[in-house]
């Protein structure tokens, strides 16, 4: 049944921005200590120590709400015992239209125009009526799908489960994304980092690709072997890469990516903090409004699954 009372709340740790906080309280909830609270929004995303200390202390708090789509650091401190949410699906939008940028810079060669001194030839490609493969099947995939209808593109999505999509012509099982790279001018990576597609991307599938492919990463850096990947760019094995996350990350000054002229490496903006904050903040509040209500929480994480 639904609580009569505000839901009690607590967001941590100390420093966490105020908007949380006021997040909270615009979804009807109340702001409390943890010592009080049967739900918690963590908004530190790369403090796992912290949440993990904070959760060895209390055994009350039944909903953990994590701040970004991307759970890798809390993997390991997942459980059955909570129910976990996180921000997957809220940055959609952004950064599908960060992966059609990077996609669009690749294939017209506006990384190496960019770079130029003088004059050039002509080289590029079309995006229009182009061969798209995706890895990942999640809310960019979706929204990226849509952004690329009036590109009249032919997309393969790689996924968990094959489930029809709209405006996707195949749809393909993971274990089969290797069949999905040869014969595709542009492979995005969007899906989330799991043990099973740590370096999904290494020689062996960039040898698969087409050698004047645009491959764009708008996941996590560790989808690719990053010497690979300066391999195949170096050697024309592929023709462009469009970057915007790495491993390492942050891209030490000194990496060879840096000076290649067929990589464009943007520094993990898919989503700024600008775009963030009015987009988690809806998905905090709407969540505390269902917890009060005893409905599905948005956002749910699979714990087994680790996403």
């Amino acid at each position: 049944m639904p609580s009569t009372s505000a839901p009690r709340i607590a967001v941590a740790p100390a420093n966490a921005p105020s908007w949380f906080a006021e997040a909270v309280i615009a979804g009807g909830g109340e702001v409390v200590p943890v010592a009080e609270a049967d739900a918690l929004v963590w908004g530190a995303a790369r403090d796992a120590a912290g949440l993990a200390q904070l959760l060895s202390e209390t055994d009350h708090v039944k909903w953990v709400q994590l701040p970004w789509a991307g759970i890798e650091n809390f993997a390991h401190l997942l459980d059955d015992e909570r129910q976990w949410t996180c921000g997957k699906g809220v940055y959609a939008e952004p950064v599908a239209e960060m992966a059609l940028t990077l996609a669009l810079a690749g294939l017209r060669s506006i990384d190496r125009y960019a770079r130029e001194t003088s004059w050039s030839g002509q080289r590029g490609r079309n995006l229009l009526g182009a061969n798209v493969t995706i890895l990942g099947g999640g809310g960019i995939t979706r929204s990226l799908v849509r952004l690329l209808a009036p590109f009249d593109c032919h997309i393969t999505v790689v996924r968990r489960h094959v489930d029809e999509m709209d405006g996707v012509v195949s749809v393909v099982e993971s274990e089969r994304y290797l069949d999905a790279l040869p014969g595709a001018d542009l492979v995005v990576l969007a899906l989330a980092l799991t043990p099973e597609t740590e370096g999904i991307i290494s020689r062996n599938e960039l040898e698969a690709m087409e050698d004047h492919a645009c491959l764009v990463n708008v996941a996590r850096g560790g989808h690719i072997v990053t010497d690979d990947l300066v391999w195949a760019l170096t050697n024309g094995v592929i023709g462009s890469a469009g970057l915007d996350v790495t491993d390492p990350e942050p891209l030490p000054p000194d990496h060879p990516l840096w000076t290649l002229p067929n990589c464009i490496i943007t520094p993990h903006v898919g989503n700024t903090a600008e775009m963030a904050v009015p987009l988690l903040s809806e998905r905090i509040s709407t969540n505390v409004r269902r917890w009060a209500a005893g409905e599905d929480l948005v956002g749910s994480v699979y714990t087994d699954l680790g996403y």
